[in-house]
């Protein structure tokens, strides 16, 4: 039986027109990290929107495995400051579903999370209200709360010191050891070593398209580098 839980093939995408990614490649299995790594505009954060389901490719398919729970931490979350919410609301929102109200059990596992990551104390303080490391812990801990299959996670640790670093990355390794995928964005040398597998995309330039092919079977780290000006495109071949 195959682990694959997430693979993209033969995926591209364009921005207005524009070609962003050409041609990706990819299998994520259970119990395994993925890190994406590379400068800012090198197409990682579009390649987790696809990933994730929250950007449609414009060609080829992404699949996830049927039944699959999929939780994802975006990068850019400004809107959710603008609604009155709690800390201690915004990580129940990671347990919520359609069918029944917060549990004990999910009421424990959010109290865990937000003790293991140091907001405990800020329970009642609106977000609008926390440091950027304070939020960033927080939203940190409305997705790793939820019951999910694979964890895609855009830069999780960003404004995080050492410490607090530190916390996320044993959560992460826990999520793994627990069968989950975790496949994260990230440009912390530290972060993208604990993956079984690191994709480096290179730098963004004029013209420049992404294709990229990743094994399931490789383990280490692989480059995504420009190739010839006159081709303009990024490869990288399994």
């Amino acid at each position: 039986m195959s682990l694959d839980v997430l693979t993209a093939e033969h995926v591209g995408f364009r921005y207005a027109g524009i070609p962003v990614l050409r041609d990706v490649n990819l299998r994520v299995e259970s119990g395994s990290m993925l890190a994406l790594t590379g400068p800012n505009g090198s197409g990682k954060s579009t390649l987790l929107h696809l990933l994730a389901g929250v950007e449609e490719p414009t060609e080829g398919d992404v699949r996830r495995r049927p039944g699959a729970r999929l939780a994802l931490l975006p990068q850019r979350t400004s809107d959710i400051d603008a609604l009155p919410l709690t800390v201690a609301e915004c990580v129940q929102i990671g347990r919520f579903t359609l069918r029944r109200r917060l549990s004990r059990d999910d009421r424990a596992s959010v109290a865990e999370i937000m003790q293991r990551l140091d907001i405990a104390h800020l329970a009642r303080r609106r977000l609008r209200e926390l440091s950027g490391g304070q939020r960033q812990r927080t939203l940190v801990a409305q997705a790793l709360v939820q019951e999910a299959d694979i964890y895609v996670l855009d830069e999780p640790t960003a404004a995080l010191d050492t410490r607090n670093r530190q916390r996320v990355h044993e959560l992460l390794t826990e999520r793994v050891l627990a069968g989950a995928a975790v496949v994260i964005a990230s440009h912390d040398p530290a972060e993208a070593a604990l993956a079984g597998r690191t994709v480096r995309l290179g730098a963004a330039a004029p013209n420049a398209v992404a294709t990229l092919s990743v094994d399931a079977d490789e383990r280490g780290a692989e480059s995504l580098t420009p190739s010839s000006a006159e081709a303009g495109v990024q490869d990288l071949r399994a």
